[in-house]
Formats: structure tokens, C-alpha cells, sequence
């Protein structure tokens, strides 16, 4: 079961013969491989989980680190945001705090004023139901001169209480008082709350102490005092405390939340680390799939594992990987369960052995396969949800691919590729993903021990090699792929002509030798030397391929024909006929070629291009592993595994069909990275193309106004809203008002104008050329996310690096 869900690798040149004890894959004849690392001999965990941030020192009944990092929420959200620990936003209301303050300010000091009004009879409107709802026998000259007994009395205290309330609840309404006291004092803390609460109910109990509120002399002024008696009255008294001072206290009791506030003081100090049960439902590391399944053994066994501190992020991603095998196919639950129970955390191993990377330089969280990038600015182009977040990459967003364009020394290699690849290399250990890294000889794209082949081009020390012809053995897909990596970018030659061109060599070299030309024959066969030729129709005759025959005819015809390719293929293929590259691109069987066929196998691969020496044969050899990476991923018949190709340098790589091929990498559950340092190196034809075709698109800090003027309309436009001030002179018609404002004007040395705004809502670009050009400090980039369900992140200032 240690290939279960990761698959072998070792001739990366086709499938693997599947038999009945497992996937045995035959290796190829050549210097035998070295042997991989021992499963056993795993580094020791880290002090705390990768890709997380320290946790604080935890007791020893709250487990392992891990355990503790796993348990760690991780909820939905958006394309780009780093999930671990991520809160959902607060919405904040509309308006600024100043606005807020100066609308409870207004709003009370109105409310004061009608009060008093009220009070003191200046609003006579007010009191006409009090007129209408009571007998004109309770009153002196009809309300006039007050009430005749103490019923009157009773009636006016009870409804300038109502009045009161009244005005008050209507007032707080209008001036938004309860929003004011949830954002100015309620949103510092749950002690701000409640001490908020607490002056308020001090403020309502001196009102009614001082019967401001007329409050007392309605409970108690008409209480027949004499018949009840010293003690009924003191009983009275006090039951009536209750009632006017019980619904107060319960009305800010409930505004301040005290007894929220109170519980949490009476709870138990939480624990510093929480502690997960096994069997807990909740708790990942307990390996509830396992139980539902009916596998307590080994659920057991990894809980076990994992509280040791002997299971590490990797583990835990490759065991899980390797069960959503098993519930595809039921047959390999006795092997899972076996190896399990044999090798705990270390089961399912990874072919080469290796359980971790020997060096992280980015912050990982492959409990959702992300890697973080940076974070996102506070600066005025973002919107308010996204400052402050983290900004993370996964498979669901490379999946869309990503151009990236930026000056040398902008910190694309080390700020974008090689977290990247390093993510997507830990997932490959994990059996969920198949990379391959392209750069220059040189470039950092992490230890050779971080990959499972390292194919150095030019290099006679490398182990392997490159199978120039991708694996495949139709004539007519390696002419194609062919074609395409030698003329793709040939202004003026038709792309297909070559390839028919090519197809009429390597078909019947095919069908004559059983194996396609190396690159010295292939050079000669394309210049048509008559010994190489003659040579091959002589086997064409012998075993009697007449159709092939027909193709070297055909061929014969086209030479020295006008518009004929094979001169300027034969030139290019001199770029790989070279001393360097002896011994490289052999088709006779006896190296070790890699193929790009072995996306099917959780790969990690690093190619090393000869860029200063040769960068002509550099640029043919990344535009040959770019198109035969679009053919193979969308040819694989497994896409379980998300493959993915970088290319530190994509300058001169892109054609036309390379465009198209990369716009149909979505549904194969595949990606790429192509990094440019500027756009001048991508054809004009090709540019608006490109950017439509790629998902996620990322400008470093450096680039021109010309190359922000194509991301400029990528991104397109928004509506804003603008306000437009106009003043105008104010001219007086009073001789008063005149005389006022020429003071005013000798005085200030400006004529008294007036302020007209006009409010309208405008399309303006998300980001412009020159601000990208201009504003985009170093270390940081603007970048635009789409995930393959079609999410999408609007362009965010993010700053690249740090720590999660």
C-alpha cells in the first residue's frame, strides 16, 4: 500500500505495468539509481508545525504541537486568503465616527430642547391628548390652570413621564444612539460595554433621585399613607423601589451584557492549548473517516502517532490523499490498513522515501494546500475586507495559471517561484500533485535533494536526460511538439507546414529503426544527405514499407522549394547539435530520459537550462517542455493529481498554440507559471491573448507604463464615486452684508465664495499604467486571483514576503 494514492516513478517515459502485487516500474539500462532514504530515517518533527505561526508553550496533557496547529480552524473564504485561523469580517456600519458623533450631539441637544418646551407648556400641541382622554372636571379652566385633585395631578405625572419617554426613544432613533454606543464604546471590549452600561443606568437613577422624572411623585404623592399604616406603608415603599429600579437595571443589565460579562469571570481559566479527545468528531487528528468507516485500529494507531509528535503536516495530507484512494477503490483498504498498522505515520510512503523537505522558505498549510505569499497593504486601492489579510496560492487558483512580469532583481524567482514550487513539491510528497521547475543553471529552485530528478541540460555530470520527443510514439504528436518548440515563434512560417515536414522524417525512421532520430540524425535527415537517406530507404525496402516510402517521396519533392522549412528546422535543430549536448536527447535506449508522460506519478522534477552558454537552444528547450506539458496533461487519463509547470524565465516560450493550450490547462486539473521580465518578450499578437487566458496576473514593482497599460486594460474598470467641489464668488446686495465681506476679504485676502458639490458615480480604471509603474513600492506586487470555479479577487497592493 506505500504506492497507494502516490504512485511509482522511476522510466518516466510511459504508464507503469501494473501487476498483482502493486505497481512494479521497470528502470531503465544505465548507472543504477542511488538508494532512497530509508523511511525510518526521518528527521526529527519540528518544535512546532510547518507553516504555522509558534504556538504558545502548551502543557503536556494538550498533545503534540501538531495536533495542536491541526485543530487550528481554517474557514471558507475567498480566492487568495490565507485560511488558517482567518476570521469573517465585521461589517462596519456606514459613516465615519466623527459624522456619528456629531449626529448623537445634534440630535440630543434638539431633544433637550423640546423636552424643556414641553415641560414648561410651550408646546401646547403635545398636550392635546392628554386634553382629549381625560374629564374637563379634572382640570382648572380646561388644562389651563392645572389640575383640581390629585387625580389631575396623577394623569399630567403619568403622561409627562410617557412624553418623556416618548421624545427619548424617538430622538435616540433619528440620531442612532444605540449605534453610536455599539461602535464608539461597545466594540472596545466587553468591559467598555459594561461600564457604558453602567453610567447610563447611574445617569437614569440621579434623574429620577432629582424627579427630573416625574417618577416619584406618581409611585408615591398619591399613596393613602394614613390607612395604610407604618408598616403597610413601608412595605409599599419599598415593593415600589423595586418596580421603578427593577426595569432600569434590566435595561442596561441587558445593553452592557453583564451577565455574559459575569459568567466569564465565573468560568475556569481556558487552557493555554486545547485538548482533543480521540474519537472526537471535531478534531482531525483523531481521523474521523477512519471511525465512520469502521477502522478504530488504525484511526487509533495515527491519533497515537500524531500525539507522539511523530506525524508532521506531510504525513497527515499523504495518509488522508491515500484513504480518499481507498473509498475510490474498496480492493486497497486491506493494504491501507496493513500498512498502517505496520508503519503508523510513515505509511504510504512517497517512492523516494522522503516524508519532509530538508528546507522550507515559505510558510505552508497543506491542510488546505496553501502557500503564503504576503500580505495584503492597508492602501486605498484595496477594498476595507481585504487589508490586513493573508494572501495564500492553492491548486484551485494555479489552476487558472499565472503570468508574472517584473525587472530582474523584483524578486519574482524568490518571492513567487520558488514558494511555489517548494508548496507543490510537499504536496507531491504527499501524492496530491506532479511539479516541474525550469530555470536557468543556477537559479534557486531549492537543493537538488528537494526533487526527485534533476535533468541538468549541457551538464555532463547530470543523471538524466530529456526525451526530446516527449514520451510519445506517434510520429505525428512528436512532429507537432516538435514544430512547435523549433519554429513556434519563426514570424512568417506556418507552424503546421513544419510540422508535416517533420512527420515525413520521423515516420519512416520510426517504422525502419523502431525508435525516433537522435538529434544528429534528425539534423542530417532534415538537411537531406544523401547517405543518411539512402540508408533509410534502403530499410524501408527491405521490410516492404511502401507508405513510408511514399513520405521520403514526398519529402524528396518539397526540397529547395520555396517557402520549404526544413532548411530553418535543420538550423535549429544545429542549436541542439552541439559538443555540449553530446550524449543528451538519446533515443538509442542507453540514458535515462525524462518525459513528460510521468505526470501521472507525483513527480518533482528541476530542469537546468544551459542559459549562458547557450541561450538560443535555452529558449527552443523551455518552449519544447512547455508544449509537450500542455500535451501531456491534457492527455493524461488520471488527473487526480494537479500538475504543474514553472518557468522561471518564459521569455521567447510563447506561441500561439502554446496560448490555446494553456487557456484549456483548467479542466485538466493543471497549471503553469510563466514569469517575464517584461511583455516586450511575449509577441504583440500574442499579449491580449495571453492575459485572457491566464486566470491570475501579477505585476512586480519596476514594471513600465507600457506593460501596465496591458494589465491596466486586463483588469478593466469600476464604477467610483467622485465628488466635484466648484466655488463661485458670493456677491451681497445689502450694503451691510457688502461692507462684511470686503472685511472679511481684507482680512483672509480671499473673496467670500460658496461651495457647490456634485456627486456622480464615474468608470475608472482598477489600477492605471502609471500608477503601476509609479506607486508600487519595492517588495511588493498588485495581483489578481481567479479560482477554477470562477472566483474572483480584484487586483490587490499586496506585500511580498514574511511570515504568516
Amino acid at each position: 500500500m506505500d504506492t497507494d494514492g502516490t504512485h511509482g516513478h522511476g522510466t518516466y517515459g510511459g504508464p507503469p505495468d501494473v501487476g498483482a502485487g502493486g505497481p512494479q516500474i521497470p528502470r531503465p539500462a544505465g548507472p543504477p539509481p542511488s538508494p532512497p532514504r530509508p523511511v525510518e530515517a526521518v528527521p526529527p518533527p519540528p518544535s512546532y508545525a510547518p507553516g504555522a505561526p509558534a504556538p504558545v508553550t502548551a502543557t503536556a496533557s494538550a498533545g503534540s504541537p501538531f495536533v495542536t496547529w491541526l485543530g487550528v480552524p481554517r474557514p471558507e473564504a475567498k480566492p487568495g486568503i490565507w485560511r488558517y485561523a482567518y476570521t469573517l469580517p465585521t461589517p462596519k456600519p456606514d459613516g465615519t465616527d466623527r459624522s456619528l458623533i456629531t449626529r448623537v450631539v445634534v440630535s440630543f441637544l434638539v431633544f433637550f430642547v423640546c423636552w424643556q418646551a414641553f415641560l414648561d407648556g410651550n408646546l401646547p400641541f403635545l398636550g392635546a391628548p392628554l386634553h382629549y382622554f381625560t374629564p374637563d372636571s379634572w382640570w382648572e379652566g380646561g388644562l389651563i390652570n392645572g389640575p383640581v385633585d390629585h387625580r389631575g395631578a396623577a394623569a399630567l405625572e403619568l403622561y409627562e413621564l410617557l412624553a418623556t419617554v416618548g421624545l427619548f426613544l424617538g430622538f435616540a432613533k433619528v440620531g442612532g444612539w444605540r449605534t453610536a454606543f455599539d461602535r464608539l464604546i461597545a466594540d472596545r471590549g466587553p468591559w467598555y460595554r459594561a461600564l457604558g452600561a453602567v453610567a447610563g443606568a447611574l445617569v437614569a437613577a440621579l434623574l429620577i433621585q432629582s424627579q427630573t422624572l416625574s417618577v416619584y411623585p406618581l409611585a408615591f404623592a398619591h399613596l393613602p399613607y394614613a390607612e395604610l399604616g407604618d408598616v403597610g406603608s413601608s412595605v409599599i415603599t419599598y415593593v415600589l423601589y423595586v418596580v421603578i429600579y427593577a426595569p432600569v437595571l434590566l435595561v442596561f443589565a441587558r445593553l452592557g451584557a453583564w451577565a455574559t460579562l459575569v459568567t466569564g469571570l465565573r468560568a475556569p481559566a481556558p487552557p493555554t492549548a486545547p485538548t482533543l479527545t480521540p474519537g472526537d468528531p471535531d478534531d482531525p487528528a483523531a481521523w474521523p473517516q477512519l471511525r465512520a468507516a469502521g477502522l478504530v485500529e488504525s484511526a487509533d494507531r495515527l491519533a497515537a502517532e500524531a500525539e507522539a509528535g511523530r506525524m508532521n503536516d506531510v504525513d497527515h495530507s499523504r495518509i488522508r490523499r491515500a484513504w480518499e484512494s481507498v473509498t475510490v477503490d474498496p480492493a486497497r483498504r486491506p493494504a491501507f490498513v496493513a500498512a498502517v498498522r505496520d508503519k503508523g505515520a510513515a505509511a504510504c510512503g512517497h517512492p523516494s522515501g522522503a516524508r519532509d523537505l530538508s528546507v522550507r522558505v515559505a510558510s505552508h498549510d497543506l491542510s488546505v494546500a496553501q502557500v503564503w505569499l504576503g500580505r495584503v497593504t492597508g492602501a486605498e486601492p484595496n477594498p476595507d475586507e481585504r487589508r490586513g489579510t493573508g494572501l495564500a496560492l492553492d491548486p484551485s487558483v494555479l489552476g487558472t495559471s499565472i503570468l508574472a512580469v517584473g525587472p530582474s532583481g523584483s524578486g519574482k524567482t524568490a518571492l513567487l517561484v520558488r514558494p511555489v514550487v517548494e508548496s507543490l513539491a510537499l504536496q507531491a510528497l504527499a501524492g496530491q500533485a506532479a511539479v516541474i521547475a525550469v530555470g536557468a543553471a543556477g537559479t534557486r529552485l531549492g537543493p537538488a535533494d528537494a526533487y526527485d530528478i534533476v535533468v541538468r541540460l549541457g551538464d555532463p555530470t547530470s543523471v538524466h536526460d530529456l526525451d526530446l520527443y516527449g514520451g510519445t510514439r506517434d510520429p505525428d504528436e512528436a512532429s507537432s511538439l516538435l514544430a512547435e518548440a523549433l519554429v513556434g515563434d519563426v514570424p512568417g512560417l506556418d507552424a503546421r507546414r513544419s510540422a508535416t515536414a517533420l512527420a515525413q522524417l520521423l515516420g519512416p525512421f520510426r517504422a525502419a529503426y523502431g525508435r525516433f532520430p537522435t538529434v544528429p540524425e534528425l539534423r542530417a535527415l532534415l538537411e537531406q544527405l544523401p547517405a543518411v537517406l539512402g540508408a533509410l530507404r534502403q530499410e524501408l525496402e527491405g521490410s516492404g514499407q511502401q507508405a513510408m516510402l511514399r513520405e521520403l517521396d514526398a519529402r524528396a519533392r518539397q526540397q529547395n522549394v520555396h517557402g520549404d522549412p526544413a532548411p530553418v528546422l535543420a538550423d535549429r535543430v544545429a542549436l541542439l547539435d552541439r559538443p555540449a549536448f553530446q550524449g543528451f536527447f538519446d533515443t538509442t535506449g542507453g540514458g535515462r530520459p525524462f518525459s513528460l508522460r510521468a505526470l501521472e506519478h507525483p513527480v518533482r522534477v528541476r530542469v537546468d537550462l544551459p542559459e549562458r552558454g547557450h541561450p538560443d537552444a535555452s529558449r527552443l528547450l523551455a518552449r519544447l517542455l512547455l508544449a509537450q506539458f500542455n500535451a501531456a496533461a491534457a492527455a493524461r487519463a488520471d488527473r487526480s493529481l494537479f500538475a504543474f509547470l514553472a518557468l522561471d524565465d518564459a521569455s521567447h516560450t510563447l506561441t500561439p498554440e502554446v496560448v490555446r493550450g494553456v487557456q484549456g490547462l483548467r479542466s485538466a486539473n493543471a497549471g503553469v507559471l510563466l514569469a517575464l521580465r517584461t511583455l516586450d518578450d511575449v509577441p504583440e499578437a500574442l499579449r491580449t491573448p495571453l492575459l485572457g487566458a491566464v486566470g491570475c496576473r501579477m505585476a512586480f514593482s519596476g514594471v513600465t507604463t507600457w506593460d501596465g497599460k496591458w494589465f491596466a486594460d486586463a483588469w478593466g474598470t469600476e464604477l467610483v464615486e467622485t465628488r466635484d467641489v466648484t466655488s463661485r464668488t458670493v456677491y451681497a446686495d445689502q450694503p451691510f452684508t457688502r461692507f462684511v465681506h470686503a472685511v472679511r476679504k481684507v482680512i483672509t485676502g480671499k473673496a467670500v465664495t460658496t461651495d457647490a458639490v456634485t456627486v456622480r458615480k464615474v468608470e475608472r480604471e482598477r489600477w492605471s499604467a502609471s500608477a503601476l509603474a509609479n506607486t508600487v513600492p519595492p517588495g511588493h506586487a498588485v495581483l489578481s486571483l481567479t479560482s477554477v470555479r470562477g472566483e474572483r479577487a480584484a487586483p490587490l497592493l499586496v506585500r511580498l514576503g514574511g511570515q504568516s
